[in-house]
C-alpha cells in the first residue's frame, strides 16, 4: 500500500513537471493579458470590508462635487515652445539619422523627441524613426500607423530637416543589415542619458566619414542637464505639438469623448436622477496599470491567497532570477513605504472618498488587469458607470486598433487628454508622460500618495469618516498644481520651467 502510494506521489510529480511542456499556453507570462489559470484558482475578495461598506454609503456634497470637478485656476505658466533665436535651417547637413525606438508607445514618444534634439545637435537630417517590435506586446505598427508623418513633418520643417525614406544610396542602412553583423556606421555606445557634447564627439565623425549613424539602442539617451534651452524647448515641441495622432485614432477618440460626456442609451446605462446630472458633460480617465509583471515584481500580497503568492513568486524568479529587491521585504514594509501598486478595489476607495461617487462617468485607460473581471468587481460597484473602449465602440470601429497595443496605447492617451480629471494607480511609462502634457496644459491630474495610502490601507481600524478625511488632506495638494522640474528629472514629466513661460 505505502509502494502504491509512493508510485502515486511520483505519478503526480512527474505529472506536474510535464504540463508545461504539453500545454505551455498554461504556464506562458501573461503580464499584459489575461490571468493564468493557476492565479485564479482563489479569486481575490475585498481586503478592506469596512472601508467598501463606508464607501458604497457615501454621498457626496453638492460643494464638494462642484470644488472636485472645477478646472484648474491659472498658476502663473503657459506653455512656450518657441525659441528666442532665429530659425535657419544650414544649407547643408552633416548627414542621415536613423534610430531604432524599444519600449511601448510612450518610451518611444519620449525616444522620438530626444532623435529631433540630437538631429539639431548634430546639424543632421533625421530618418522618420523606426519603432522596435515590444517583445511582450507584439505590435508591429509602425511610426506612421501611429503619428500624423506630414504633421510632424511641417510642424519641425523650420528645425530640422526630416525624410520619410533614405534615399537609394543609403537604402543599404537598416535594421536587417545592422543585426547581422558589427557595422562601422552603428553607433550602440551611447550611454544613458549622454550630454550634448558626447555626440557631437562620437557620432559627427561617423557621419563626415560615411554621412550616415544609425543610433540603436536610443531610448534615454539624452540628458536632460546641461542642454540648451533651444534644445529642452525644441524637445517639447515634438512632444506637445509635433506628435498628433493619425486620423483615425483622433476620429474614434472623439466619439468616445463624445459618448462619455454624452451618452446615450446605447453606449451607457440611463442616468436619471437629479445628483446624477450635475456631473454632465465630464468624465474621470483612471489609468490602471494591474498587469502580472507589475504585481510579481512589486512582490506585494494583493489577496488572492497562497496559490497567486506562489504564481507571482514563480513567475518573479523566471523573468528577474532573484534580482527584485522588493522580495527582502515584507508585505507591511513595503506598504509602509508605498511601494506596492494600488489595486482596483484600492483606487476605487480612493477616488470615493476625494468626492467622486457612483454617478462618476470614469474611463478605464488600461490594458487587461491581473485577476481579469473578479479583480475589478469591486471598483466596477464602486463606479456603475466604468467603460472602456470595448463598452463605448462597436467591433467594427475597433477594427483598425485591436490586437495592435500600441495603437490601443494611442486612444487611451487621445481621451485621457480630452479628460476633465486624469488619475494613475501607479507609475510607469504613460503615467509620467500624461503628468507632463497634461502639467503643460493646466489639466487637473490627480497623483496618488503612494505612501499615505499603503499606511492608510494597513489600519485596519480605520473608519470611513478618518480614512477619507486622510485621503483628502494628503491629495490637497497632488491635483495638478506644477512642481519645478528639479536636477535630473525628465522635461517630459515636469515641462516647466523649460518649457513653460512666466505668464
Amino acid at each position: 500500500m505505502v509502494y502504491s502510494l509512493n508510485n502515486g506521489g511520483v505519478f503526480v510529480g512527474l505529472l506536474v513537471l510535464l504540463l508545461p511542456v504539453f500545454f505551455p499556453n498554461l504556464f506562458t507570462p501573461l503580464g499584459h493579458a489575461s490571468p493564468s489559470i493557476f492565479s485564479e484558482w482563489n479569486t481575490p475578495k475585498p481586503r478592506h470590508l469596512p472601508l467598501l461598506k463606508g464607501a458604497l454609503q457615501h454621498k457626496t456634497k453638492y460643494g464638494q462635487r462642484s470644488d472636485l470637478w472645477s478646472p484648474l485656476a491659472s498658476q502663473g505658466y503657459k506653455p512656450c515652445f518657441d525659441s528666442p533665436t532665429t530659425h535657419v535651417l544650414p544649407k547643408k547637413s552633416e548627414g542621415y539619422i536613423q534610430v531604432f525606438l524599444d519600449g511601448g508607445l510612450n518610451q518611444q514618444r519620449m525616444g522620438i523627441c530626444d532623435a529631433v534634439a540630437v538631429a539639431k545637435i548634430l546639424n543632421a537630417t533625421l530618418v522618420i524613426p523606426h519603432l522596435e517590435v515590444n517583445p511582450v506586446w507584439k505590435d508591429s505598427s509602425s511610426f506612421s500607423e501611429i503619428f500624423d508623418v506630414d504633421h510632424f513633418i511641417d510642424v519641425l520643417k523650420d528645425e530640422i530637416s526630416i525624410v520619410k525614406e533614405l534615399p537609394k544610396e543609403y537604402s543599404w542602412s537598416s535594421r536587417e543589415y545592422y543585426a547581422t553583423a558589427i557595422r562601422a556606421t552603428r553607433i550602440k555606445t551611447a550611454p544613458v542619458h549622454a550630454s550634448a557634447n558626447w555626440y557631437l564627439e562620437n557620432v559627427i565623425p561617423v557621419l563626415q566619414s560615411y554621412g550616415i549613424a544609425a543610433i540603436a539602442p536610443f531610448s534615454h539617451r539624452l540628458a536632460f542637464e546641461e542642454v540648451s534651452r533651444d534644445i529642452q524647448r525644441l524637445r517639447c515641441k515634438v512632444n506637445f505639438q509635433a506628435l498628433t495622432f493619425v486620423p483615425h485614432i483622433k476620429s474614434l477618440g472623439d466619439a468616445l469623448v463624445s459618448r462619455l460626456c454624452y451618452p446615450s442609451g446605447k453606449y451607457l446605462r440611463e442616468r436619471t436622477s437629479e445628483n446624477e446630472r450635475q456631473g454632465d458633460g465630464k468624465f474621470v480617465v483612471l489609468h490602471l496599470r494591474f498587469d502580472k509583471d507589475m504585481a510579481a515584481h512589486s512582490a506585494c500580497d494583493f489577496g488572492g491567497g497562497k496559490a497567486e503568492k506562489l504564481a507571482l513568486a514563480k513567475y518573479r524568479q523566471v523573468l528577474w532570477q532573484g534580482r527584485v529587491l522588493n522580495s527582502q521585504f515584507t508585505d507591511e514594509e513595503l506598504r509602509n513605504q508605498g511601494r506596492c501598486p494600488l489595486t482596483p478595489e484600492e483606487i476605487g476607495l480612493l477616488l470615493t472618498a476625494l468626492g467622486f461617487d457612483n454617478s462618476t462617468r470614469l474611463y478605464l485607460a488600461s490594458h487587461k488587469v491581473y485577476g481579469g473581471e473578479a479583480r475589478i468587481s469591486t471598483l466596477r460597484k464602486l463606479f456603475p458607470f466604468m467603460e472602456d473602449k470595448k463598452s463605448l465602440a462597436s467591433a467594427e470601429e475597433r477594427a483598425k486598433i485591436d490586437g495592435k497595443a500600441s495603437l490601443l496605447a494611442a486612444l487611451d492617451y487621445y481621451v485621457s487628454m480630452k479628460s476633465d480629471i486624469f488619475i494613475s494607480a501607479s507609475p510607469g511609462n504613460m503615467h509620467n508622460a500624461l503628468v507632463g502634457h497634461r502639467t503643460y496644459e493646466n489639466l487637473k491630474t490627480i497623483k496618488p500618495s503612494m505612501t499615505l495610502l499603503g499606511q492608510l490601507f494597513l489600519n485596519k481600524s480605520m473608519g470611513w469618516s478618518e480614512f477619507q478625511q486622510a485621503v483628502q488632506e494628503g491629495h490637497r495638494n497632488r491635483q495638478g498644481q506644477i512642481r519645478l522640474r528639479k536636477k535630473k528629472q525628465s522635461i517630459y514629466t515636469y515641462p516647466a520651467p523649460d518649457c513653460m513661460c512666466q505668464a
